[in-house]
């Protein structure tokens, strides 16, 4: 089996050279045996590893879960139920976004609808509901579930 310079293994994954050794210092690539030169020899197989890499965090994996998943892949007794359950956690936290996301858009259109465009800087309503002097959209609505 062959090994790779630096070059040829950032050019083969489709990454660039400090992205391998970003990836080295976060510990999702192994450090290399050196060449007597100096020069880093990667295992051809490392080319399947960064892609990995690249595509989880395509899919929203933070460099620490994609350790964690590299970690699973040698770990003895591993089943593919242990895998599900990240990815399942992963959709969880995707949602939470997506709904976090979804009241600041509200939030911004409620402030916007309160803007004519008209009048002088001093009287904008977007800048004085965001100095706090009215309340915002969540605190008004939490007053309006009140009895």
């Amino acid at each position: 089996m062959g090994s790779l310079k630096t070059g040829e293994l950032a050019q083969q994954a489709g990454v660039n050279v400090e992205t391998l050794r970003f990836y080295e210092r976060k510990g999702l690539l192994p450090d290399p045996p050196r060449r007597q030169s100096g020069y880093r020899q990667y295992p051809e197989e490392s080319v399947d590893r960064i892609r990995f890499i690249k595509r989880a965090q395509e899919v929203g994996f933070s460099l620490d879960e994609i350790r964690e998943l590299l970690a699973l892949r040698v770990r003895p007794g591993t089943t593919c139920s242990g895998v599900r359950q990240r990815v399942e956690q992963k959709i969880r936290d995707v949602r939470r976004k997506i709904a976090d996301l979804e009241a600041i858009e509200r939030a911004l259109t409620e402030l916007t609808a309160s803007c004519s465009s008209r009048g002088p800087i001093s009287e904008c309503p977007i800048l004085e509901n965001l100095d706090g002097e009215f309340p915002s959209p969540r605190e008004a609505k939490a007053k309006s579930r009140r009895p």
